[in-house]
């Protein structure tokens, strides 16, 4: 995974604080090729609750998670009970690594 732990811990941090405690984190897409370079961070955040206005949870995630990693982009993808399963939540589920 191209992410160093500093980051991690500050992406992390950055989602628990906005969502709380009991989201699961994934990471996927071009970070975990050690062998690329540059790219943007996709990540997956797994709530068992039902969430209100699910764009605006997902655009202030992935502020949260740019700031904390100094202005890199981020994708956020969220996965809930009440949102649809599409095929970026199956590419997520079957290559991401938890953060």
């Amino acid at each position: 995974m191209r992410l160093t732990a500093t980051q991690r811990d500050a992406i992390r941090n950055a989602i628990l604080n906005e969502a709380g405690d009991s989201v699961r984190i994934l990471v996927f897409g071009s970070r975990l090729d050690d062998t690329a370079r540059g790219g943007d961070v996709d990540l997956m955040v797994e709530f068992t609750q039902p969430v209100e206005r699910p764009a605006l949870m997902s655009a202030r995630l992935a502020t949260r998670a740019l700031r904390a990693l100094g202005g890199r982009k981020v994708d956020v993808v969220l996965s809930a009970p009440n949102l649809l399963r599409t095929s970026i939540h199956e590419i997520a589920y079957a290559e991401g690594e938890p953060l």
